[in-house]
């Protein structure tokens, strides 16, 4: 399993996780342990976990002691109760994600219906999307190092199809125009980057937000690249 933070450490845990591994996939998918990390944002015992969900204490047990097989659960603290120890847990991450790469043989890849403008070509470049970040933190991870990473966010109310087209038309030609100028395939020590534009339909917003545009820094940076602004 990879741990792909975005921001900081929430109660002590990360705030997003992509799990990579079939078995952790799995074993998180489950509906009772789906549940138990919900509720373990905070952390919490078998005992507490069962009166709230209503489950018996050993059922309970079980299912905690699969999740933290798997590192989707950590432990917190064991407290002394009379005769027996009680064991506090809490979630590895307030959010999880599943990589593609847990379903390796049957992953979306973008390449075998390259049609720009259809909805699951968009959700193949997506699922390589979470693919690669997870990837990419996991070899970073274990060479000690941070990745350096950029999102752009924002929303775009076209008023005909006609508009979207032009948009689209004109949003390639400034983005094939931007990598000409900056890709040199033959610099010294150059690093390849890969590009991902992505314009969708609006989900329209229930929390109240009137935020259309965000732009996020997503803050992994090696060493020796310092964050901008820095």
């Amino acid at each position: 399993m990879t741990r792909l933070t975005f921001g900081d450490m929430l109660f002590g845990m990360w705030e997003v996780t992509v799990i990579e591994d079939p078995a952790t996939a799995g074993a998180a998918l489950d509906p009772i342990r789906s549940r138990l990390l919900a509720e373990l944002v905070r952390p919490g015992s078998a005992s507490s976990l069962a009166a709230r969900l209503g489950q018996p204490r050993q059922k309970v047990n079980y299912h905690l002691r699969e999740l933290e097989r798997h590192g989707l659960l950590e432990l917190v603290e064991e407290r002394r109760k009379g005769n027996m120890t009680e064991r506090v847990l809490q979630a590895t991450a307030s959010s999880y994600v599943i990589s593609p790469a847990a379903l390796a043989a049957v992953e979306p890849d973008p390449m075998r219906s390259p049609d720009r403008l259809s909805a699951r070509w968009l959700l193949a470049v997506g699922a390589r999307l979470v693919r690669d970040v997870g990837a990419l933190i996991t070899g970073a991870t274990r060479a000690g190092k941070r990745v350096a990473t950029y999102a752009l966010d924002g929303e775009v109310r076209f008023a005909t199809a006609q508009d979207r087209a032009a948009f689209a038309a004109e949003l390639t030609d400034a983005v094939t125009a931007l990598v000409a100028r900056y890709h040199d395939e033959k610099a010294p020590g150059g690093r390849t980057y890969r590009v991902i534009l992505a314009v969708h339909p609006s989900i329209p917003q229930t929390t109240g937000d009137d935020l259309t545009t965000t732009g996020t820094a997503a803050g992994e940076a090696p060493a020796d690249e310092p964050r901008e602004g820095s």
